[in-house]
């Protein structure tokens, strides 16, 4: 057997169990994509209500602070949520995972309460909604994995 000057290593019979989701992961690479693309789209939509629609004063800064708010929000949830996924480390998809809640009440505010709400921002938010959803739901299946309760 011929060696290339490398030390050869065994593996002397040890198994690692890969606990992360990649499912889960692909959802997270994805949404974050999304929402780049949703935040770029709702500033532009701020843009459009502001030339056409009548604001009330300091009405149109709030929502356009709410969307930066919820970006925040957004881009801590999918830092946790990846990192903790990764390192299957259950603290980081809780985390993730508790500040689900505010993200999906921004993008409720974005589809009900809004001064004026056009269709493309409920496409737009139902989307950003459902993206929430589906990770919540892969989000409790790697906690359960990561812990293997089952």
């Amino acid at each position: 057997m011929a060696t290339t000057g490398q030390p050869q290593r065994q593996n002397k019979g040890r198994v690692q169990v890969v606990r992360s989701s990649l499912p889960y992961q692909v959802l997270l690479y994805l949404n974050g994509w999304y929402f780049a693309f949703f935040f770029l789209c709702e500033i532009l939509i701020y843009v459009y209500k502001n030339e056409t629609l009548p604001y009330a004063d300091n009405v149109l800064p709030a929502e356009v602070i709410l969307v930066f708010i919820l970006a925040g929000i957004e881009a801590l949830r999918l830092f946790f949520a990846q990192k903790g996924n990764l390192t299957e480390r259950i603290v980081g998809v809780v985390i993730s995972i508790l500040l689900s809640i505010p993200a999906v009440l921004g993008a409720l505010y974005l589809i009900l309460w809004q001064t004026y709400v056009l269709r493309v921002d409920v496409i737009l938010a139902a989307i950003q909604a459902a993206f929430i959803g589906l990770e919540l739901v892969f989000g409790i299946v790697s906690m359960i994995n990561i812990n293997n309760i089952i």
